[in-house]
């Protein structure tokens, strides 16, 4: 079991006077409570008591990025200065893999991680009485999601060209779309190899990488002349690697700054969701927005003031 104990510390600088520009509302004090579920002796399950253990994703992350700005704990001043304000005392996870673990062993824990990414390991709660699903993303009741977009710089090698072509058609949104994420195109045209030869290497999010392993697998099956390499770090070093010509096709699990767009073309190939996470112990099912974001800047600590 892997922990991740390295402690994040954003400064504490007063923020009175910011403007929340998250997607969602800002979070403030909050006393509801959430619905236990029913266990097969009719009893609920006891509820979980102690110091909640925020987990956190590293800086660069595009699943933290998109995670604070969509709950209000990113906030922006009236000059568009950003401040990051998730507490000090939150663990920090620098993969998926090591935040789904962290919330697996800690039935104090909670974190946030892809939705394609979460498995029987964790338990996935509701925000606002939605649950997180690829449909509610899609048909927009879920609101807690994000592009997935991988980006080239300059002129593109014919298997560079060749392996993003397979990812927009018809096979390539198909392997997204069985692998729990969200196709883009269902109308996608069915994929006619240009017959590259060659060696590619993606770099970046680790929240794509798990699909684009998968697409890795599916395109070299239907052309073995092009071997590629996939390098899982994050967002923001995929976009940077991508910029100083370290790899041909960088990933993201955002948005690309301005910055990044400035040089680089970004492509999206899938939706996907975050899934706010916490232990299968865990009595709750369901938090409001407000609630997580509370959590995540310090302001409730302990599992009982949720009921």
């Amino acid at each position: 079991m892997k922990f991740t104990k390295n402690m994040k510390r954003f400064g504490a600088a007063a923020l009175s006077g910011m403007l929340l520009m998250g997607a969602l509302a800002g979070c403030g004090s909050s006393s509801s409570t959430s619905e236990t579920t029913e266990e097969g002796s009719g009893a609920a399950p006891a509820a979980v008591s102690g110091v909640i253990d925020v987990v956190s994703r590293e800086d660069g992350s595009g699943t933290r990025g998109a995670f604070i700005e969509l709950f209000g704990i990113e906030v922006k001043d009236a000059d568009g200065n950003k401040t990051d304000r998730t507490t000090p005392d939150a663990i920090i996870a620098n993969q998926t893999e090591v935040m789904m673990q962290n919330v697996a062993g800690d039935k104090n824990a909670i974190g946030y991680a892809s939705l394609g990414s979460v498995d029987d390991s964790i338990k996935v709660l509701s925000i606002d009485g939605t649950e997180a699903s690829a449909e509610n993303v899609l048909n927009g009741s879920y609101k807690i999601s994000r592009p997935f977009n991988i980006a080239t710089k300059g002129d593109l090698s014919d298997a560079t060209q060749d392996f993003i072509n397979y990812i927009l058609s018809a096979e390539g949104q198909k392997v997204i779309n069985d692998n729990g994420y969200i196709q883009i195109d269902d109308k996608a045209e069915a994929f006619k190899s240009n017959g590259a030869t060659g060696e590619i290497t993606v770099a970046g999010s680790s929240s794509v990488t798990p699909v684009m392993e998968k697409l890795k697998e599916a395109y070299e099956a239907v052309n073995s002349g092009v071997s590629i390499t996939i390098q899982e770090s994050d967002s923001t070093t995929g976009m940077t690697s991508t910029m100083e010509g370290v790899c041909d096709i960088g990933m993201a699990s955002r948005e690309l700054s301005e910055e990044e767009a400035a040089e680089l073309t970004p492509v999206k190939i899938a939706l996907d969701g975050i899934a706010v996470i916490v232990n299968p112990e865990n009595a709750l099912n369901d938090l409001s927005a407000e609630q997580v974001c509370s959590i995540f800047t310090g302001e409730i600590t302990d599992w009982s003031e949720l009921g």
